[in-house]
Order: C-alpha cells, then sequence, then structure tokens
C-alpha cells in the first residue's frame, strides 16, 4: 500500500509539539497551547488535529472553517457580540472563517478539531459537474451514487 494511503491513528498526548498562540491574541496568563497533525486532505483544503491549552485567556481568529470537538476540560467561550458560553468534554462547536472568539481556559483544554479552507462556490460547483461529467462517461446514473452534483 502506498505510504499517502496509510492509516493514521493519534490518541494520546505524547505526540504533541509546541505550538504557541500569536501573543498580540492573549489577554491574560500565559496560555501555553500544543498541537499534533493527524491528516491533512490531498488537495490541502481539509487537515485534523488534537490541539491542547493551559490556563489562559486569548483571543483567536480563524482564516478556515474549525469544527471541534472537546475531549477534556472546560473553555468559555465569547463571541465578539459578548454572548459566553461554558463548553466541556463531549461538547461540539463550529467556528465559520472569518469569525472572532475569545477563549478563557481556566486549568485545561483539550480538543479535537477539523479544519476546512471553504472552496469558492464557483469551484464547489465546477467539481461537482467535474464529478457528474465522469460518472456519465462511466455510465452510473445518479440513483446508483446517491448524489445529483457530488
Amino acid at each position: 500500500m502506498p505510504s499517502e494511503c496509510m492509516i493514521r491513528i493519534g490518541s494520546s498526548t505524547d505526540s504533541l509539539v509546541d505550538h504557541p498562540i500569536e501573543a498580540s491574541w492573549i489577554l491574560q496568563g500565559k496560555p501555553r497551547a500544543r498541537i499534533e497533525l493527524l491528516s491533512r486532505s490531498a488537495d490541502g483544503t481539509a487537515s485534523t488535529y488534537f490541539w491542547d491549552c493551559t490556563a489562559g485567556r486569548f483571543r483567536w481568529f480563524y482564516s478556515y472553517d474549525e469544527t471541534v470537538h472537546i475531549l477534556e476540560g472546560e473553555v468559555t467561550l465569547m463571541d465578539s457580540a459578548g454572548h459566553a458560553r461554558r463548553v466541556s468534554a463531549g461538547d461540539t462547536i463550529f467556528f465559520p472563517a472569518g469569525s472572532s472568539v475569545e477563549w478563557k481556559v481556566d486549568q485545561y483544554v483539550r480538543k479535537l478539531a477539523f479544519c476546512r479552507i471553504p472552496v469558492p462556490r464557483y469551484l464547489a460547483w465546477a467539481r461537482a459537474m467535474v464529478r457528474r461529467v465522469r460518472r456519465v462517461m462511466r455510465g452510473e446514473s445518479e440513483q446508483e451514487t446517491g448524489s445529483a452534483l457530488l
């Protein structure tokens, strides 16, 4: 099996490496963040990470869509309108590209992050059309594949 098709498994904090939070984003304390890349899509638009952080308060700016699942600990998130929400292990949160959120970590938080660079609509449409043409050329019907444009 080619190495680019290998299955990768991550489950501990042994492989996390320092990933400092941008100094200008830190509002209070000295949070220490670490990260581990688990996967990256072939086209580079999607990736999955383990990430953890010690106590501190900071603002995070999202240049990509990120869905996180809290694995351990708690954090209070405050949006730009001042609405705060406490999230803890088991909670899943979506942060759209272009948003910013204040994170207040009292002790420790660990998350699984699914990151995706949004593809412009015209490119998504073009990709869907290419897939449709390929299916037609292979003689597959849309009913067989279960999707009209994907």
